[in-house]
């Protein structure tokens, strides 16, 4: 069974809909964590680099899931912005060893936060501070000091430590998706 299985019966939810985006710089693990929360049987086991992006869909055994892969290629992030009205929640990822490219992280998560489809929707924010498993890779509270996510006042978000290849701290964030209210993305 996979995560989202998991967090559709918790939730209790009948067939719904769930539209997810997952945005990061390229080379941050969005596809493989995508990949480990899908079930199972789903899952492949080749993780390309996606390009431009892709549509995931897939269903539990009570959601229907619709996960945006948006690459995070400097020429494809101005496509972020199209899905956003259509997004009930965001996957944030966050490559925690590529200290050098945080301030641009930080840059695209404040444009996403001020974009209009955005700023004045109560959307809940998932941050995967991923690869952990690297040496160079920082904490997770350091992560959110360096994104400045302590100023997100008026959105439910929350910063999970990850391994994608090992499927590490991905449980804690689906858990913490189930425990916010959905009744604003259903």
């Amino acid at each position: 069974m996979g995560l989202f299985d998991k967090l559709a019966g918790w939730l209790g939810l009948k067939k719904k809909e769930v539209h997810v985006l997952c945005l990061g710089l390229d080379n941050s693990g969005k596809t493989t964590i995508i990949n480990k929360l899908k079930p199972s049987n789903a899952q492949t086991q080749d993780i390309v680099p996606t390009i431009g992006f892709s549509i995931e869909k897939f269903k539990t055994s009570s959601l229907s899931f619709t996960v945006f892969d948006m690459s995070g290629q400097g020429k494809y992030r101005d496509l972020w912005e199209h899905y956003y009205k259509e997004g009930q929640a965001i996957i944030f990822v966050i490559d925690s060893s590529d200290k050098l490219r945080m301030v641009v992280a930080k840059e695209e998560l404040d444009t996403l936060l001020n974009h209009p489809d955005i700023k004045h929707r109560r959307l809940p924010i998932l941050f995967f501070a991923n690869k952990m498993d690297l040496r160079d890779a920082v904490s997770s509270v350091k992560v959110s000091q360096l994104l400045s996510l302590e100023n997100i006042k008026d959105k439910p978000w929350h910063i999970c430590a990850s391994d994608a290849l090992k499927g590490e701290g991905l449980q804690e964030g689906v858990d913490w998706l189930q425990g916010i209210s959905f009744v604003t993305l259903l």
